[in-house]
């Protein structure tokens, strides 16, 4: 029967056109097809249907071809050929684990000639073993099927090309010789490759780690043995019992791009035992305990009971809200008081004209005040008025001086784009007072309703840390927002940054520029921190280094460049929980006097954590260019583990009490290298809450 099956196959193989003979052949017959797919399909009518079938015809019959290139390119172990295919192709497109007509599937041959690389790849990928091979019994026996019967094959073309004399049919016989001598050669050396191998060794470097206060994470590496075949899945088992007697459960991991797994469902207090076991073709080999040898899930709030800081503020902010607003949903808007100096009443009602009048523009220069600024950006383009600047609307044009309290004002209200006019109403009710203060925040509220309206959209973006002041008086307010879709916007157009850059005019001189050219000047600067501002860090436990300098007005916390709304920071472990061991054991380093306290035990879960702090010191104190041996007067912040999200949590390592922050005038001995800046505090902690 297999010997039939291969004949139709061969014969099948001459009738159908030959594949792609190299990778870069497959792209361009791709390319071709690909190109006559892209047709509009609401244009057709039903006699366009016989077309489209014919063209479903011949992508089943590219796909096919691509089945088979991945089947050829393994079969010739050529690695980077297998890397393409996979790359250009998604599993089901490829039939990556649909048996071809020995049985076989691509893994199967990669793992039984025992090449490594291409194995891991196919994996990766997705790839199974084939399921026809339930035993060891049967894989032997369909091997050696495979084997007699392509050296039957061979024998019978053998004796048909010496015993006829040369022809064309002749010709024909010796090519299919050798491709049949050629795989007579691949099945003898998977044969041998399945004869040879043996089970895997154990998985090295199994660590068992607390996840939650339900569940533990085990990770582990690759068997070390090079000599077995190919490791192909992983099975975890885990039991109350040292010698897994009863098991409670187990879990066989064949996705192998990362591994580890969480064993979930756990009871809090409770400790278990793990081991880790690998399989290949011959079976599963010895299993390997972890270390530490069990796990308690736990977390470190159960040390003390401690609540969650922010549960429920929330909701409690959200309320406070709703009462708020309740209280002033009769409020209506209206003028500014009367009692207020001529010029600002002038100032404010010119406001209010040209923000409610219909021929309203965006400003092109600035003379002497208080303005507002709005960049859009996607990729390398920009959003500008018809006019080809950068949009601005006027806050205050008799405010020269911007006081940091109205900007980190400014800055809470970037929260609350959507309420711009409930606020308007609540300012101007407050105006009682004639309050030089509420005057400024009401124009800065008009000002952002005016750039709303010109622009047709609410949210305008995330409020740059620190406005652009020039000499000649004038203050500049950035917002920024990346737009990802294909939004609509008016009164304005994109365009690319480098062409608004190199066709502006400047009016000013080099050494003393406007605020609008040092915007101009600085804007990739600005867009990189703003597009970092918004990254996320990968899940896991880090230690952060906390550091203060003050000014006259205000509080400025040291960051990272690359990452400016978390504190700087190196990564301990990708296990984001503290448990209930770990921090007890922190808690009593924390306590003792002497400045180095006695490692825990071996095999344990604080001594790793213990570890991993030791190095994650060293790293933080390279990083923001601190000696090491000052490290010594550093402490741990122990009162709590700061949490975001469940996800990502930080230990704080802070400096002594005297240098946690410097005030105006200290000399700091250790200035931290390039990739730093500081921002205000309420600034960062906007920064963070985002």
């Amino acid at each position: 029967k297999m010997t039939q099956q291969m004949r139709d196959l061969q014969l099948a193989q001459a009738r159908k056109p030959q594949g792609p003979s190299s990778p870069n052949a497959a792209k361009r017959l791709y390319r071709n097809l690909s190109g006559k797919f892209r047709v509009n399909y609401t244009s057709f009518d039903e006699g366009s249907l016989a077309g489209r079938g014919e063209k479903e015809k011949l992508r089943k019959s590219y796909l096919f071809q691509s089945n088979a290139a991945l089947f050829e390119a393994v079969e010739l172990q050529d690695l980077d050929r297998v890397q393409e295919l996979l790359k250009q192709y998604s599993p089901e497109e490829l039939d990556l684990n649909t048996p071809n007509s020995e049985g076989l599937l691509p893994l199967d041959i990669a793992i039984m000639t025992n090449n490594a690389p291409i194995a891991r790849a196919l994996l990766q990928a997705g790839a199974k073993e084939s399921p026809h091979f339930v035993s060891l019994e049967s894989r032997s026996l369909h091997l050696s099927t495979l084997v007699r019967e392509a050296e039957q094959r061979v024998n019978e073309l053998t004796a048909q090309v010496v015993n006829e004399a040369p022809n064309a049919d002749c010709s024909e016989k010796e090519k299919q010789l050798k491709a049949w001598e050629w795989r007579y050669r691949l099945y003898k050396r998977m044969k041998a490759g399945f004869e040879h191998a043996r089970v895997p060794d154990a998985p090295t470097n199994v660590h068992l780690s607390v996840a939650s206060s339900s569940s533990v994470q085990v990770t582990f590496w690759e068997p070390l043995s090079i000599n077995s075949a190919v490791v192909t899945k992983y099975k975890v088992e885990w039991s109350c019992s040292p010698t897994f007697s009863p098991p409670l459960g187990e879990a066989v991991i064949d996705k192998l791009k990362n591994l580890h797994f969480t064993i979930r469902g756990l009871v809090s207090g409770t400790a278990y035992y793990v081991q880790v076991s690998a399989y290949n073709m011959k079976g599963w080999g010895p299993p390997q305990a972890s270390v530490p040898p069990f796990a308690i899930p736990s977390n470190w709030r159960e040390y003390d009971g401690r609540a969650p800081r922010r549960r429920g503020q929330a909701e409690a902010l959200d309320h406070l809200l709703g009462q708020v607003k309740t209280v002033h949903q009769h409020c209506v808007c209206h003028e500014p008081c009367k009692n207020q100096p001529q010029s600002r009443k002038h100032s404010v009602s010119k406001s209010l004209k040209h923000l409610f009048h219909p021929g309203s523009k965006f400003l092109k220069t600035l003379k002497r005040g208080l303005y507002l600024t709005a960049i859009f950006y996607k990729d390398d383009n920009i959003l500008v008025t018809h006019e080809d600047q950068i949009p601005v609307v006027e806050i205050d044009d008799t405010y020269s001086c911007l006081l940091m309290q109205d900007f980190l004002w400014f800055t809470k209200v970037s929260c609350m784009w959507d309420e711009i006019l409930w606020l308007r109403q609540c300012v101007t009710v407050s105006q009682s007072s004639c309050s030089c203060i509420l005057q400024t925040r009401f124009k800065m509220l008009l000002a952002i309703s005016q750039m709303q309206g010109l622009l047709g959209i609410q949210d305008l973006g995330q409020v740059f840390f620190e406005p652009i002041k020039d000499k000649q008086g004038n203050i500049l307010i950035v917002t920024l927002k990346e737009v990802k879709t294909n939004q609509t916007f008016e009164s304005v157009r994109w365009v690319p940054i480098c062409k608004l850059q190199t066709s502006r005019k400047s009016v000013s001189s080099p050494e003393e520029p406007t605020a609008l050219d040092t915007l101009l000047i600085s804007v990739q600067d600005k867009l990189a921190y703003h597009q970092r501002s918004s990254h996320a860090l990968s899940p896991g436990l880090y230690l952060g280094y906390l550091k203060l300098c003050s000014a006259v007005d205000q509080i400025r916390v040291l960051v990272p460049e690359r990452l400016p709304n978390i504190l700087c920071h190196v990564k301990i472990r990708s296990n984001p929980n503290i448990s209930r061991e770990e921090w007890e054991w922190l808690q009593k380093m924390a306590s003792v006097e002497e400045p180095v306290p006695a490692e825990p035990e071996a095999e344990t879960s604080q001594n790793h954590l213990f570890q991993e702090l030791q190095v994650a010191i060293k790293e933080l104190m390279t990083l923001v260019n601190i000696p090491l041996q000052e490290a010594k007067d550093f402490r741990l912040y122990s009162q709590e583990v700061l949490d975001f999200g469940g996800q990502v949590s930080f230990l704080l390592l802070l400096p002594p009490s005297d240098d946690v922050c410097t005030a105006p005038g200290q000399n700091n001995p250790y200035t931290p290298r390039s990739g730093f800046l500081t921002l205000p505090l309420q600034i960062f902690e906007l920064g963070e809450e985002r």
